[in-house]
């Protein structure tokens, strides 16, 4: 139990920046990888071929790496330093303030990236963001406010980006597959 412990303080204490960005990337991937696996059924039941594409699984991983992890760390470092505290106002700001600045920063930064790893020009890619973005933000209020609630309440802020990363799995499936389907699926 000693090992467990101290692997614990290490991860979620000296290191949390480093558990916080390889689980927001390993996360990234495992949420593509999850629709590909299911993009690869449809396409075999309507007796299409199919293979896993590693690389569009290796750029999700790229972004949760570089982007995701990195910034939610100081994002919710930042949003813990400013607003101190579980009571339901400070709660209430805490999630305005992330609906407003980090649901879109994300967003842009996750699209963008995406389509820079992939090859896209800046404008194919703002292009891109401008089609998707209010698909993406409205369904964004519909799970983070919930999501953000039990963080800002339950958890204590070295716990609050891994919670996130968790969280994210299920949002990284709908993102892959309104960055990768979504356009297929409007034709």
């Amino acid at each position: 139990m000693n090992g467990v412990k101290s692997i614990y303080n290490l991860m979620f204490g000296r290191h949390l920046f480093l558990t916080n960005t390889i689980s927001a990337g390993v996360l990234l991937g495992a949420g593509d990888s999850i629709v590909q696996t299911f993009e690869g059924r449809r396409i075999k039941k309507k007796g299409g071929e199919w293979a896993r594409d590693w690389k569009r699984t290796g750029r999700m991983v790229t972004i949760g790496l570089v982007l995701q992890g990195p910034a939610s760390h100081a994002w919710y470092s930042f949003l813990d330093r400013i607003l101190k505290g579980t009571q339901f106002k400070t709660i209430a700001k805490k999630i305005l303030l992330d609906q407003i600045f980090a649901s879109p920063f994300f967003a842009f930064g996750f699209l963008m990236g995406m389509g820079l790893l992939e090859g896209q020009s800046w404008e194919k890619g703002v292009q891109e963001f401008k089609s998707k973005f209010w698909t993406v933000y409205m369904a964004d209020w519909t799970v983070w406010p919930a999501a953000q609630c039990i963080n800002f309440y339950f958890l204590p802020p070295k716990l609050r980006v891994i919670y996130v990363n968790f969280v994210t799995l299920g949002w990284d499936v709908f993102l892959s597959y309104i960055k990768h389907e979504f356009k297929k699926d409007q034709d």
